[in-house]
């Protein structure tokens, strides 16, 4: 404990520069007031960054000061320290370092187009899926209303990782960021993969083995519900108004211009995943039959990820990617 605190200590001053570090004692209004002015706000209330809050979000972690690489649009230092500054500000609970530093990695990686996704004038956001155990411990929800408020986890994992590109990366709107509108999956967007093994999790269809537990971001311009037809009696009729549904996003958002084949994300409830499994087909008919579907949306049908999760219903959810390129990453956990 001595140790940690000393690289702690060690770690302060630079985070200081820019991040206060406030008493113990400091008030709740004088917190804000001196957050909102360093332009550290998301423009929801923060938890403010106290030496022992730091101190537990950073526990057990060797090396506080060390970086992951820089972040764009405007190159800020990506390390430990930084980021758990932005998960005491965004609520977290001190587990969820690992998940955040983790996701915020995978968003350096040059075919995430982090650079695109936080300075557009479109809407993406940066949207994370947990996957494995530690969805568990950290007691995500993986169930009714998954995407909507109510669990701690959920939400402040996603306003991290929001925070991070905003503290971090530079993107801040007029700034860094230039989106016309915007969406409000900016304040946060993170979510569980359901633990429901009908077929494989993504992390496991790209290597990684299942016990690991992963993240995985990408670069979405919202949500689109999308409903089955007839009941959804038959994998074609739960899988047609969802390939509808891709191709239409497709027409809207490209202004007749053509883009590069990607990848195609959708969120499929655990009782339409076993309707489907019901009559016989498994995951590689259903991106088959979607990639058929759809012709030249995806590199190939493996770019089709139908992933398990939410709570009662048969209601799908599209999560279009930015139509100016991005391509998800899965990143097993770091361990910082």
């Amino acid at each position: 404990l001595w140790l940690h605190h000393r690289l702690l200590r060690a770690a302060l001053p630079r985070l200081m520069e820019a991040s206060p570090v406030f008493p113990e004692a400091v008030s709740w209004e004088e917190a804000q007031a001196v957050l909102q002015e360093k332009g550290l706000s998301d423009g929801l209330p923060l938890v403010p960054p106290t030496e022992a809050r730091l101190a537990a979000m950073l526990a057990g972690v060797a090396v506080p000061d060390k970086s992951y690489g820089q972040m764009l649009p405007l190159f800020g230092d990506l390390t430990t320290a930084a980021v758990a500054y932005n998960c005491v500000l965004a609520g977290c609970e001190p587990g969820a370092l690992a998940v955040v530093l983790t996701a915020a990695e995978a968003c350096l990686e040059p075919s995430f187009n982090l650079l695109g996704v936080l300075t557009t004038t479109g809407t993406p956001a940066v949207v994370s899926i947990v996957h494995g155990p530690v969805a568990e411990t950290l007691g995500m929800n993986a169930g009714t209303n998954l995407l909507g408020p109510g669990n701690r986890a959920n939400a402040t994992l996603g306003r991290a990782i929001a925070l991070v590109t905003r503290n971090i990366g530079g993107a801040r709107a007029g700034i860094g960021d230039m989106a016309t509108m915007g969406q409000p999956g900016k304040y946060g967007f993170c979510f569980p993969e359901a633990d429901d093994r009908t077929f494989p999790p993504l992390p496991v269809r790209r290597g990684i083995e299942e016990t690991i537990s992963a993240v995985t971001v990408l670069g979405v311009s919202g949500t689109v519900e999308v409903l089955p037809t007839g009941g959804g009696e038959t994998p074609e009729t739960i899988l047609d108004p969802m390939a509808a549904a891709m191709t239409a996003v497709r027409d809207v958002a490209s202004a007749g211009r053509l883009r590069e084949p990607g990848e195609q994300f959708f969120l499929l409830p655990p009782e339409l995943a076993r309707q489907i499994a019901k009559k016989g087909w498994d995951l590689t008919r259903i991106q088959s039959y979607l990639a058929a579907s759809i012709g030249g949306l995806v590199r190939a049908p493996e770019d089709i990820h139908p992933i398990i999760t939410g709570g009662a219903g048969v209601k799908m959810t599209l999560l279009p990617l930015w139509a100016g390129g991005s391509l998800s990453v899965t990143r097993a956990i770091l361990d910082p």
